[in-house]
């Protein structure tokens, strides 16, 4: 009888392990299994960016910040046009697309599900450069479009599944059992979207896809070599988060390098408001002009 009960228990821990939702991360189209839901997570993430926000100072640097807003919403748009393209626009819901500068020496950036991204100013003096931190914030968004955060909760969740269906077959075989939910068990754990460390495989991910979102923002994707070049630089003096759990810098450059040829396939270089701004005052005055010259003709 406890031969049959081990039995029955082991399948119904099978089961509810390998239960979730089938999804396929864009532009790679890599498969995952996901056991919570993007509401679920949106919420949770609303309210640690909150918290984090309420104590952060923000940087008082006008321009930087006008920069990082700027930047980061251009490739929020370029998500939103992709996803859209793609048939994604369902998902567009889950996202609430913030970008604050800090005053944090730090060498680092992440992002919360939902687009929900904070950017330290000492990342500033390594990207240098608008195109450079397009890298970083389209590694960041990426970490958001392919639901990272998500599947590092469900892979705790199945574990704790997998705990729990644990104690109930010694329960089975008359072993007692101690189990707590699920959810008081993550929250014992201090789960949270800042201090997440992604494996290497979703760092890979990130940086693969960023470069694409980097590129279809009109942002040159060839910035991502020289830019990790003075990450990996900078990471020799101060101990910088953002490299945390990452492949190794030559990976890292060979990898980008294998990319770039895809990434080029959509990159497109913006035009400035500056040039859009004169060439329509060019028009106007040509209209003007016209538009005398018919006056004239009609006097004579």
């Amino acid at each position: 009888m406890k031969s049959f009960k081990l039995i029955i228990l082991s399948v119904v821990a099978v089961v509810f392990v390998s239960c979730g939702t089938s999804n396929t991360v864009p532009i790679t189209g890599r498969k995952q299994t996901l056991m919570v839901s993007d509401g679920d997570i949106l919420a949770l993430s609303t309210q640690q960016y909150q918290e984090f926000m309420s104590s952060a100072k923000l940087s008082t640097n006008q321009t930087n910040t006008a920069m990082v807003k700027r930047v980061g919403q251009n490739l929020a748009n370029a998500v939103i046009n992709y996803l859209t393209a793609a048939g994604l626009q369902n998902d567009l819901q889950y996202y609430k697309w913030t970008f604050n500068l800090v005053q944090d020496k730090q060498v680092n950036a992440w992002c919360m599900p939902g687009g929900l991204i904070c950017v330290y100013e000492g990342i500033l003096p390594v990207t240098q450069d608008e195109a450079s931190l397009a890298i970083v914030l389209g590694h960041e968004i990426a970490h958001a479009v392919a639901r990272h955060s998500a599947e590092q909760m469900s892979t705790q969740l199945k574990q704790q599944y997998g705990l729990q269906i644990g104690a109930a077959v010694l329960g089975g075989l008359g072993m007692g059992s101690n189990t707590t939910s699920i959810i008081q068990a993550i929250a014992a754990q201090g789960f949270n979207f800042k201090n997440l460390s992604y494996s290497r495989n979703h760092e890979n991910e990130a940086d693969h896809m960023g470069l694409i979102f980097a590129a279809m923002a009109g942002y040159d994707p060839n910035a991502a070599l020289s830019f990790w070049q003075r990450m990996a630089a900078s990471n020799n003096n101060q101990t910088s988060e953002f490299l945390s759990d990452h492949p190794s810098d030559a990976t890292r450059i060979k990898n980008i390098q294998g990319w770039l040829p895809e990434a080029l396939k959509y990159y497109k270089p913006a035009v400035t408001q500056k040039s859009t701004t004169q060439k329509a005052t060019t028009t106007k005055k040509t209209t003007t002009t016209t538009k005398k010259v018919t006056t004239t003709n009609k006097k004579k």
